[in-house]
């Protein structure tokens, strides 16, 4: 029994090596992977680990392989928008998801000022996480570019732009949904098919704007393209745009479902059916889309396996492999708004 008041011995490499009949330096290789540790010594020591209450000392362990054990999930946008923008919390709690099986914490960090962002990189730079998974990159980035320089590795989620070719990244078939969505839309018979776009300095603005014109070919008219910003209120402010331009317009395919929201609030103010008068068609699928009234029909990022594969593909820069690049398809979900 131990003395009253006296701490109970943190147990140690050495307690779970006696426990398990394994060295020490099995256990280490085992706390650092499992990598060149035979299944007869992994089970040994996983039960060891639980049996002796060993937990490792996460200090430690930085100071001796110089690494932090922990990644940031890094938003380039308004503070207001991880709150608003649905795609950007499945995003988030899909990374989280990925790291927690291995281990890992996720820092969440919000920059969109250029105050922000340097106090994020400030601290990044500091060592402070392996890596960065960056959410919602923009052309010329200065904070890509600083990241790049300070050579933290970083994976993207959608292309980079500017930097395809130096930064891996995971992206949806945004061209690709682009032009399945707009073919859907001249498929039930409408003829005048606007849309409204992301911000073109970020590539689902740019691709799913290009889809859209490469699908009608000829047809393409200026006159029904509006620019959004990703926002419901951007939403709102190109719809008014496309009815003052074009007010015999009969579809519309906007390019994120939250600005979606905004432009069928616009058409009903104005007294236009949905689908009857204009159909509508999103782009996300992340949960908003199936609430609206009516339900809205849009393409389908398959969110979840974007984080994982992020997270994948992070960990290997980590661990020293070269950049890698994936696009995962999207998938038309129809539903009664088109």
């Amino acid at each position: 029994m131990e003395p009253q008041g006296q701490a109970r011995k943190r147990p140690t490499i050495r307690d779970v090596a006696a426990a398990a009949g394994v060295s020490r330096g099995t256990v280490s290789r085992v706390i650092n992977g499992g990598h060149w540790v035979s299944p007869g010594a992994l089970a040994a020591v996983e039960e060891a680990i639980k049996t002796t209450g060993y937990s490792m000392n996460q200090h430690a362990r930085s100071l001796a392989t110089g690494r932090s054990n922990s990644v940031a999930f890094l938003l380039t946008e308004a503070q207001h928008l991880l709150f608003e923008d649905p795609n950007f919390s499945i995003l988030l709690r899909g990374a989280a998801q990925a790291l927690a099986a291995r281990g890992m914490p996720l820092l969440l960090m919000v920059a969109g000022t250029p105050d922000e962002q340097k106090q994020v990189l400030d601290y990044v730079g500091a060592g402070h996480v392996d890596g960065v998974l960056l959410i919602s990159s923009h052309a010329g980035s200065p904070v890509l570019r600083s990241l790049l320089r300070q050579e933290i590795p970083t994976i993207a989620c959608g292309i980079p732009l500017g930097f395809e070719s130096t930064v891996g990244h995971v992206a949806a078939d945004d061209l690709g949904g682009g032009r399945r969505m707009t073919r859907h839309l001249l498929d039930t018979g409408r003829t005048r098919v606007a849309t409204i776009t992301g911000p073109l300095d970020t590539p689902g603005g740019r691709l799913r704007l290009e889809g859209y014109r490469t699908e009608l070919g000829d047809a393409y008219d200026e006159s029904l393209v509006a620019h959004g910003d990703y926002t419901r209120q951007g939403g709102t402010s190109a719809m008014r745009e496309l009815l003052e331009r074009r007010p015999d317009l009969d579809a519309v395919f906007v390019a994120s479902d939250l600005m979606a929201t905004g432009a069928m609030q616009v058409l009903r103010e104005t007294g236009r059916r949905i689908p009857e008068d204009v159909a509508v068609g999103g782009f996300d699928d992340s949960g908003l889309a199936a609430t609206l009234d009516p339900a809205l029909t849009t393409m389908r990022q398959p969110f979840e396996r974007i984080s994982s594969e992020m997270v994948r593909l992070l960990l290997d820069v980590v661990d020293g492999a070269d950049p890698a690049t994936i696009t995962l398809p999207t998938s038309l979900v129809i539903r009664a708004s088109a």
